[in-house]
């Protein structure tokens, strides 16, 4: 062996070490702020991994929570921001959309995500884009991905899985590649102007015989629709059918109606079949 290929052995560890080190101080140095409305944990999946792919700093600000003061949270232009929401009936929830407005974008950038469970997002991306830049943020990509449906779990079950990581972690990367480059440019997203009709599901879930009237349901609900004395007592105007109430109880004590999840499972059935993939646009 030669003195050079001996000497390039010895060193070469040592500079893969450097550019490990060189990658995890580079995730530590860009701020990332996870602004998400996830009720039921299938966007903050989706949203968790893709900031932990581009950063180690991470500061949450959680849209579902009713308590929150979304006001005081002031950006500034050299931060980054990852807004993500899910899509209901191919729109942005206009709880989250009403508490993204009042954060102060400032300039920071934004990469918008939105979260639908295998139907169709429609003009969620498109909204979305149109809220944070109202809200002063400047959108430098898009990212619509699929997580297990929220009301009929047949469809996109487990998901976002593997395949789902695989293609994020791609993403990721080339959002990173993006930032770096300093190129700010504002993507071109689907949907349309106007925006489809708003529509409510209008299915409200409600306790069975198991509920101990613990109030978690109550005092998660991110639009404080849920009664904290009686939780069978639910403001069915105020509901937006986000099913967090069903996803957080501890004794699996809130259902939906049979009879009107069996009608949702088959109006979905055609659309949902056939596989979505997640799409990324720069």
């Amino acid at each position: 062996m030669s003195g050079f290929l001996r000497t390039l052995i010895i060193l070469l560890p040592g500079i893969q070490n450097k550019q490990n080190k060189k990658t995890i101080k580079e995730k530590q140095n860009m701020n990332i702020y996870e602004i998400i409305f996830s009720p039921t944990g299938g966007t903050k999946k989706v949203a968790d991994f893709l900031a932990n792919e581009l950063s180690r700093e991470i500061t949450n600000i959680d849209l579902s929570n009713n308590n929150e003061d979304f006001h005081k949270f002031s950006l500034t232009n050299k931060d980054i921001a990852i807004v993500a929401v899910p899509s209901y009936s191919g729109r942005v929830p206009s709880t989250a959309a009403e508490r993204i407005l009042k954060i102060q974008g400032n300039g920071a950038k934004a990469i918008i995500v939105c979260v639908y469970g295998n139907r169709a997002y429609e003009d969620t991306l498109v909204e979305l884009q149109d809220l944070v830049q109202q809200a002063g943020f400047s959108v430098i990509s898009a990212v619509a991905a699929i997580a297990e449906h929220s009301i009929a779990h047949r469809y996109a079950t487990n998901r976002p899985d593997k395949d789902d990581y695989a293609h994020l972690k791609e993403f990721a990367d080339k959002i990173s590649g993006k930032l770096k480059k300093n190129d700010f440019t504002t993507p071109v997203v689907p949907g349309n102007r106007p925006y489809r009709k708003a529509a409510n599901a209008g299915i409200v879930p409600k306790p069975t015989r198991a509920c101990t009237k613990c109030g978690l349901c109550a005092s998660r609900c991110p639009v404080g629709a849920i009664d904290k004395s009686n939780p069978a007592k639910v403001n069915k105007k105020a509901c937006i059918s986000c099913m967090r109430c069903v996803s957080v109880c501890p004794h699996n004590a809130r259902k939906v109606n049979g009879l009107l999840l069996a009608i949702v499972n088959m109006m979905l059935k055609k659309a949902c079949t056939v596989r979505k993939e997640c799409e990324l646009y720069l």
